[in-house]
C-alpha cells in the first residue's frame, strides 16, 4: 500500500519503459491491461537509447550477456528448490540433496567468475549481483551458512546491501520468510 502526504491510500503507479514498437513489453502490456492497471507506457526511440540505457546491464554486449548468464544460472538453481512439496520429511530431503551436491558447484562458478574483482562482471554493479544478493537471502534462509567457504561471495553480498538505494529498500521492504 502507498500513502500520499495526507495519510490517504493511493495506488502505486507503474512506468513500463521500452522502445517505440510492440517487442518484449508488449505482454506486460497485455497483463497491465488485463488486469485493469493504469501504467505509463514510455516509448524510447532507438536514438535516444544510449543515453538512457542504465549501468546495471553492463557496459558492452560481452559484460551483458555475462550478466544474463549469471543470471540464468542462479535462477536455474532457484528453480530446484522443490517450494511445493506438501511433505516436509521430502521438502528437506530435497533441500539437504540440493545444497550438498548443487551448490558447491554454484558457488564454485560464482566465486570463479568473481576472481578477485567487487563485482561478478566488469567493474560495476550489474543486475548479476543485485540477483545473487537476492538469491543469497533466500539460500540463507533456506541453509545457514551455506555460502561461508566463499568469502568472497559473501563480501559481494555485502557490497550489494551497501549501495545506498538497496540498503533503503530492504530497510523498507516488508518483512517475508522468502
Amino acid at each position: 500500500m502507498h500513502f500520499n502526504s495526507a495519510g490517504a491510500m493511493t495506488m502505486p503507479s507503474y512506468k513500463l519503459t521500452y522502445f517505440n514498437m510492440r517487442g518484449r513489453a508488449e505482454l506486460p502490456r497485455y497483463i497491465f491491461a488485463y488486469a485493469g492497471i493504469a501504467f505509463e507506457d514510455r516509448r524510447v526511440e532507438w536514438k535516444d537509447w544510449p543515453s538512457i540505457k542504465k549501468r546495471l546491464v553492463g557496459n558492452s554486449r560481452l559484460a551483458e550477456a555475462q550478466a544474463d548468464a549469471l543470471v540464468d544460472t542462479l535462477n536455474d538453481f532457484t528453480l530446484l528448490i522443490p517450494w511445493r512439496e506438501d511433505n516436509p520429511q521430502i521438502k528437506t530431503q530435497k533441500i539437504d540433496m540440493l545444497f550438498q551436491s548443487h551448490a558447491p558447484k554454484l558457488l564454485d562458478h560464482l566465486q570463479w567468475q568473481l576472481g578477485d574483482r567487487e563485482w561478478l562482471v566488469g567493474d560495476s554493479e550489474t543486475w548479476a549481483d543485485l540477483y545473487w544478493h537476492v538469491c543469497f537471502t533466500t539460500f540463507r534462509v533456506l541453509r545457514p551458512g551455506f555460502a561461508d567457504h566463499h568469502p568472497a561471495l559473501c563480501g559481494l553480498t555485502d557490497r550489494v546491501e551497501a549501495i545506498p538505494n538497496i540498503a533503503k529498500w530492504i530497510q523498507s521492504r516488508p518483512t517475508t520468510e522468502f
